[in-house]
């Protein structure tokens, strides 16, 4: 059971979302934003959407909300990636 007070110190599990062109190099591009701070992610999810797109969910675990958002705009800043954002998972 988690109480009010020992909230703070679990870390949530946060997700990051990825839409990006149907590109066969943007799955590592983004992967490798995570392997350069030895982060492991928990969860990876990436399918084809309609109209050329892709679709990438990162689940993260022990990530502060700031260095995701960093990693979120990184992220943003590569080619073929339409935009980055995170949310609680």
């Amino acid at each position: 059971m988690v109480t009010e007070g020992s909230r703070s110190c679990v870390s949530p599990l946060l997700r990051l979302q990825v839409s990006a062109e149907a590109d066969s190099q943007v799955l590592s591009r983004v992967l490798e934003r995570f392997q350069n701070l030895n982060l492991l992610p928990r969860r990876v999810v990436a399918e084809f959407g309609s109209g050329h797109l892709m679709h990438i969910q990162v689940d993260v675990f022990g990530v502060t909300e700031e260095r995701l958002s960093l990693i979120a705009s990184k992220i943003g800043q590569c080619p073929a990636v339409l935009g980055a954002h995170w949310h609680y998972a």
